[in-house]
């Protein structure tokens, strides 16, 4: 397990990852949602992360207010990503330890983090299914024969 703390982002990430505009409307988002199962599109503009956008922000749009009686559905799909995604951006760099990335996941409660530079361009994306690979990796290394 102790390989498991040295263990990088940069070794770890998924690099191919999809993004989505500021301007990309709701009702584009819906469907992106529905076509890759993803959880959560980091906002991108001229290159740089400026937000994110999740399953949750998209649904909050359609929530009522004390005062409405029915969902403004059209309007709602109509509206764009700026409108619905949070710019506090919980981020790490390729250097960051899994561990560390871990801590952020639990405390934040959230299933991914995007992966930037130091001018914030996303370089990747860093999953619990990727901490769980490298978790496992460092559990059965432990275990083989070769270990021993």
């Amino acid at each position: 397990m102790y390989e498991f703390l040295q263990e990088t982002v940069e070794a770890n990430m998924t690099r191919a990852v999809k993004s989505v505009s500021p301007e990309t409307t709701i009702a584009d988002l819906y469907r992106l949602f529905a076509a890759d199962l993803f959880e959560a599109y980091p906002v991108v503009r001229d290159e740089v992360v400026i937000g994110i956008v999740s399953k949750l922000d998209a649904l909050k749009v359609f929530s009522l207010g004390p005062d409405q009686i029915l969902p403004h559905l059209r309007d709602g799909m109509n509206g764009t990503v700026d409108s619905i995604m949070s710019s506090e951006v919980i981020a790490v760099d390729p250097e960051t330890k899994l561990q560390r990335v871990l801590e952020l996941l639990v405390k934040h409660r959230v299933k991914s983090l995007p992966v930037v530079n130091q001018w914030r361009n996303l370089l990747g994306i860093i999953a619990r299914e990727d901490i769980m690979r490298a978790m496992e990796r460092s559990v059965l290394k432990r275990n083989s024969p070769a270990a021993s």
